[in-house]
């Protein structure tokens, strides 16, 4: 059962992560656990759009896939991994969102990027009682040019003080999208899952 102590997410080092070998060994354990952590993470909006909130354990896999993939076992390469992943934990004050715009047929998709321009700033979340705050999307590099906006995007939603004691206290968190072309919104999230992103706030 997990428990509701605040706590800041510690940034990833080299220490946490397995070597190639030890992974291979322990992957198909990690990949279950963190399947199932993730349905307590993971809010569709709508029918195209999927939230991912990331925390330690998501990034770490994530990591971990990376280097099993591009076999990269040398410290710099590792280094690397680190650095670009690490901003996706979230800080304390934060949740770090992966965001996908999904439509499986690829034309549609194409139309409908082009679209929906911008909709990646007009995420919005709100504790009960209090104001609604919108993410801040791609702080990284900019994932959206003149024509369309991107497939992916990674936000960060920044919570006032007032928002974090409320849903620490045990507030509702309502969420949605709002954009002329594609609105949708949930009035409250489950309690796993408010209660998992609950756990992201110091």
């Amino acid at each position: 059962m997990q428990t509701q102590e605040s706590r800041i997410m510690p940034k990833l080092s080299r220490d946490h992560l397995m070597t190639l070998e030890a992974y291979a060994k322990a992957r198909p354990a990690l990949r279950a656990q963190v399947m199932a952590h993730k349905k307590d993470r993971t809010i569709a909006l709508g029918g195209h759009v999927t939230l991912i909130f990331e925390d330690q354990l998501t990034i770490r896999y994530q990591i971990q896939e990376m280097l099993r993939v591009e076999r990269i076992f040398e410290e710099a390469g590792i280094q690397d991994e680190l650095d670009a992943y690490n901003p996706l934990i979230p800080d304390g004050t934060n949740w770090k969102v992966t965001m996908l715009i999904e439509y499986p047929d690829v034309s549609e998709r194409q139309a409908m990027l082009s679209r929906l321009k911008g909709i990646e700033g007009r995420v919005w979340v709100q504790a009960a009682g209090q104001k609604k705050i919108y993410a801040i999307a791609d702080e990284d590099l900019e994932r959206a040019n003149e024509e369309k906006t991107s497939a992916v995007h990674f936000l960060r939603i920044e919570l006032d003080a007032a928002s974090i004691a409320a849903i620490k206290q045990g507030a509702a968190i309502a969420i949605g999208v709002e954009h002329p072309e594609y609105t949708a919104q949930i009035a409250a999230l489950p309690e796993h899952v408010r209660s998992s992103l609950a756990q992201d706030l110091a």
